[in-house]
């Protein structure tokens, strides 16, 4: 398996993307370079894949393969030495940045969603490639235990926001009491806050009052850092929005009321058998101006895999009929929300997807920086739905947009200033995180002396977690994914 993953694996919130003769080409010239580079510097394949080399290797070939298609609005910026050499390879895809991963998951394996409305999600994990970690009951491979190693040991994230699964109310695969333990099991280990809860409302799922009064039993039991929300989520496929006086503005209010005033809100990314509309940010801007108070951190930030990233144009249809991104930024300018106010545009698996298309991922990030602002990108990765993240790391870390559409559009280039904000400066400011301190007590808290140690046996699986195929994506949907019960 290659250390920078571009494959078809979903998360399970969207149909799987076909890779492609290019890509899988791609993929299958980088696995046999590793080979032969691994004999030229006399390293096993495996042990050369774990290393810097490995990922620029693959990177490299990846840039080739998109050059051959003119697919280069964005590239990868690696040294060719790196190839070979580490210290080459360190270069561009090492870095100091503090790393905080706005969107992560786990599973409670023990929970009552295995016999509930949520059990589909128990085939679903079982068909994962995570389900061979070598445990007796594959579920436990997605445990909070897997979760450290994933996230903590694998990659150089610092600090996690752990977040939900859309599913009924009190049935969700990760009960609150679960992430809580996980939190506590963090703490253990070094005695800071590594590790960020949620709390999950679903304020379109009858009766509200209950919904509500649940915000306010998690605010006095757990240290909640956020409401998680999702908008294009709900009974009959009927979503609901943000500024809607029924549902929208009592849940906002109670959030202000809470005085827990960040909310993330799943935007994009449209499940299945749900209305769409309600996923798209068109109901952003308005909320964002009623509540200039409240941080809306948009989750996947209105991107959708079949929308292919473009420059935006405010005179296009008149708007009528834009979708993924361009909802944000319309969303946004007619509500007369600025850069850098009260609106965060989050990438997990998000950047995981335009990963494997340079200029749409130019496009995505230019708007995205343009529109929110450069304080307001948020990095995030949907971990461990799709295994270490450290492959999506440090192909972020490289990655450029092209002079002529930074000259062309006015976009933002991506300087290592700018993309050390969007690891972990920007989070770190909405989060409350102060990184100096964070960064001394990790340089000799347990999970920094288990990093430091692991580093010099590490095993990374390079393993993607979630549905491969169509097949394996309609069996997904067909058990329920989590979903509510349509009544």
């Amino acid at each position: 398996m290659l250390p920078i993953k571009i494959d078809s694996t979903s998360n399970g919130e969207y149909a799987p993307r076909p890779l492609g003769a290019t890509l899988a080409r791609a993929n299958e010239v980088a696995l046999g370079r590793a080979l032969a580079n691994a004999r030229r510097v006399g390293q096993s394949r495996r042990g050369f894949l774990a290393s810097l080399c490995g990922a620029a290797t693959t990177l490299l070939t990846l840039n080739e393969a998109f050059a051959a298609r003119g697919n280069t609005g964005g590239r990868f910026n690696v040294l060719r030495d790196g190839m070979f050499e580490g210290a080459a390879a360190a270069q561009t895809l090492a870095g100091p940045e503090f790393i905080l991963d706005s969107q992560t998951h786990l599973v409670e394996p023990n929970g009552a969603w295995r016999t509930g409305q949520s059990r589909g999600w128990e085939q679903s994990l079982r068909a994962w490639p995570q389900a061979t970690c070598g445990e007796a009951d594959p579920v436990a491979c997605y445990s909070a235990d897997h979760f450290l190693k994933e996230v903590f040991l694998d990659s150089d994230t610092a600090v996690g926001v752990l977040s939900f699964v859309p599913s009924a109310p009190a049935d969700n695969p990760l009960s609150m009491a679960e992430a809580a333990r996980a939190r506590e099991l963090v703490q253990r280990l070094d005695g800071t806050d590594r590790l960020l809860l949620q709390f999950k409302v679903m304020p379109n799922y009858p009766p509200l009052a209950a919904q509500l009064d649940s915000m306010d039993r998690a605010a006095q039991e757990w240290p909640v850092a956020a409401w998680k929300v999702y908008t294009g989520y709900g009974l009959q496929g009927r979503g609901w929005r943000l500024d809607d006086p029924q549902i929208g503005i009592p849940f906002l209010e109670r959030a202000r009321r809470l005085g827990v005033r960040t909310v993330c809100i799943h935007k994009g990314l449209p499940f299945g058998g749900q209305d769409a509309a309600f996923a798209t940010c068109a109901d952003v801007g308005p909320a964002a101006r009623l509540f200039p108070d409240i941080n809306f951190v948009l989750y996947h930030s209105g991107y959708e895999t079949g929308t292919r990233e473009q420059a935006y144009d405010a005179r296009a249809n008149g708007g009528a009929g834009r979708r993924g991104i361009d909802t944000l930024v319309k969303s946004l300018n007619d509500a007369g929300v600025a850069p850098n106010a009260n609106v965060y545009a989050e990438l997990g698996s998000t950047w995981r997807n335009l990963m494997r298309d340079p200029t749409a991922a130019a496009h995505a990030l230019g708007k995205l920086i343009g529109a929110v602002g450069e304080d307001r990108v948020l990095w995030g990765t949907d971990s461990i739905w799709y295994g270490s993240p450290q492959d999506q790391i440090q192909a972020f870390r490289t990655f450029e947009i092209a002079p002529q559409l930074v000259e062309r559009n006015g976009y933002a280039p991506l300087t290592r200033a700018l993309k050390a904000k969007v690891f972990g400066e920007n989070g770190a400011a909405l989060w409350g995180i102060d990184i100096t301190a964070m960064r001394r007590r990790a340089e000799t808290d347990m999970i920094g002396q288990h990093k430091r140690a692991y580093a010099e046996i590490a095993l990374p699986s390079f393993d993607t977690y979630g549905p491969r195929s169509m097949p394996e994506f309609r069996a997904f949907q067909r058990l329920g994914g989590g979903a509510p019960d349509r009544e």
